[in-house]
């Protein structure tokens, strides 16, 4: 190939306006209507992801002092008040101590997350969707009525 012509096919080239290669970026899907300025930084989801974790600490708090003002309650038979009280403890001892469960999980993914950043979307939903699975929230206005 001469240099006239190498020349030439580099000015055509220029002239088409064609892209240099860029190894970041993926192009829009044709209609996809994405902004094509998506951006992630793992010391984002990092920080994140130790925050969500650290909400543990408070919650163990709040627990101990759910169980200290708990622990003066004594023998519940016989009281209906008393029987009721208890039971509304212990529904939100559980509750509660999921809630906490779930921000250990729930930050420890967003950490690995932010970490490597290696995960596909598929695979983050699927660790979403077993923290999602094991902890069920109550029911919404009245909770569950045991039978009553």
């Amino acid at each position: 190939m001469a240099w006239d012509e190498w020349e030439r096919l580099k000015a055509d080239a220029a002239a088409r306006g064609s892209t240099g290669m860029q190894l970041n970026h993926v192009p829009p899907e044709p209609g996809g209507g994405g902004s094509g300025d998506l951006k992630s930084d793992k010391k984002t989801w990092t920080k994140a992801g130790e925050d969500t974790k650290g909400l543990q600490d408070g919650i163990g708090k709040a627990l101990g002092k759910l169980d200290d003002g708990q622990a003066g309650l004594g023998d519940t038979s016989g009281v209906q008040s008393a029987a009721a009280q208890q039971e509304l403890y212990e529904s939100w001892k559980k509750y509660v101590g999921d809630v906490k469960a779930r921000c250990g999980e729930l930050g420890g993914l967003m950490e690995k997350s932010g970490h490597d950043l290696a995960m596909s979307d598929a695979e983050v939903k699927a660790e979403l969707d077993k923290i999602q699975g094991k902890y069920h929230d109550t029911d919404a206005v009245g909770g569950q009525t045991k039978g009553r």
